[in-house]
């Protein structure tokens, strides 16, 4: 009851004020109202022991400032960010937008947040009882041929602190950025990841978040691209600019990155398309579209090994993570079984 009034009432708001306002209370003492039991269904991927494998995506806590109450919804991992190495304001508001009759959220915040040093120093007095993954990116003025420079600069910074890193090169929200996807590009900005990685004492995984929106050829190129260059995992998907077949609502045509449940045949697409180029044993999360326990089986059964949400949690609340880790828990038994 508790948790569908305040839905309720953080649904009267705008859509980045309720946002805002969820992690002020989230990281305030308020979040011991919705402490949670983590539910036991553990997976082993890249070396890291997750308790469940239901996520919160990236993009929600964007600075670490809400991580303490996170942990307290029951997932099995927490993504922070993206981060990147300086503070930015991202894009003018409004820039984040309901579709509620599509069961979706538009949004172009443009990677809001402050700065790289903040979210360290946030992480590093945290004790974490799940695993975090951190998000990172490149700067909106950094152009695309000194891009290395800021993913190299955010993964000196956090790898100590992170179960796993995600190169975010697949937002829609920062000019051009998507073309860091093209093999070229993606070639020496992963080869220059992986060769800093291996000189860490700390071994820590990195994984690539994509886009939906490249054909399936470019797709199969991206995904032979990340595991030639012996990255840990893919994410599946980012948000996507495809807006077609939208049921008619306010907000429905406003530019921006599209997620929800319109993006869920597409992003599970992309992971079958990875997991038939990668191999049964690479990595992968799935992410986008995740509004019911089914949503997230159809991930699994395309070929993910782990699942986030993000929008899913907006409209369906927190009970969402217990559901679907009681479905994947039941399938998971009956296919022993």
């Amino acid at each position: 009851m508790i948790e569908y009034l305040s839905r309720k009432v953080l649904h009267q708001l705008p859509a980045e004020s309720a946002h805002d306002l969820s992690i002020k209370i989230l990281s305030s003492p308020l979040s011991c109202l919705v402490n949670k039991k983590i539910h036991d269904n553990p997976v082993k991927l890249f070396g890291v022991k997750f308790p469940n494998p239901v996520g919160l995506a990236a993009g929600f806590d964007k600075n670490a400032d809400a991580v303490t109450g996170l942990c307290k919804l029951g997932f099995g991992f927490i993504e922070v960010g993206t981060v990147t190495p300086k503070s930015q304001t991202g894009n003018p508001k409004p820039r984040l937008f309901r579709l509620p009759d599509n069961q979706a959220i538009i949004n172009r915040m443009g990677f809001n947040n402050k700065g790289v040093d903040y979210l360290v120093e946030k992480l590093s007095n945290f004790k974490a009882n799940i695993p975090i993954g951190i998000n990172i990116g490149k700067n909106k003025i950094t152009t695309n041929e000194k891009a290395v420079e800021d993913y190299l600069n955010c993964f000196n910074k956090v790898h100590h602190l992170a179960d796993y890193v995600t190169i975010n090169i697949s937002s829609p929200n920062t000019v051009d950025l998507r073309q860091l996807q093209q093999q070229d590009s993606l070639i020496k900005l992963l080869n220059e990841l992986k060769n800093t990685q291996l000189k860490k004492a700390k071994y820590t995984p990195i994984v690539v978040k994509i886009a939906p929106d490249q054909d399936e050829n470019a797709t199969r190129t991206i995904a032979q691209t990340i595991k030639k260059s012996q990255i840990d995992g893919i994410i599946c998907t980012n948000t996507t600019i495809d807006k077609n077949n939208l049921k008619k609502e306010n907000h429905q045509n406003e530019t921006g990155g599209l997620s929800g449940k319109p993006l869920l045949s597409r992003s599970n697409k992309i992971i079958s398309i990875v997991r038939n180029e990668v191999g049964k044993d690479f990595p992968i999360i799935g992410v986008g579209g995740i509004l019911t326990e089914d949503d997230a089986m159809s991930k699994i059964s395309a070929g993910a090994n782990l699942v986030q949400i993000y929008t899913g949690l907006i409209y369906q609340g927190q009970s969402l993570i217990e559901r679907i880790n009681t479905k994947l828990e039941s399938h998971m038994k009956n296919k022993i079984t």
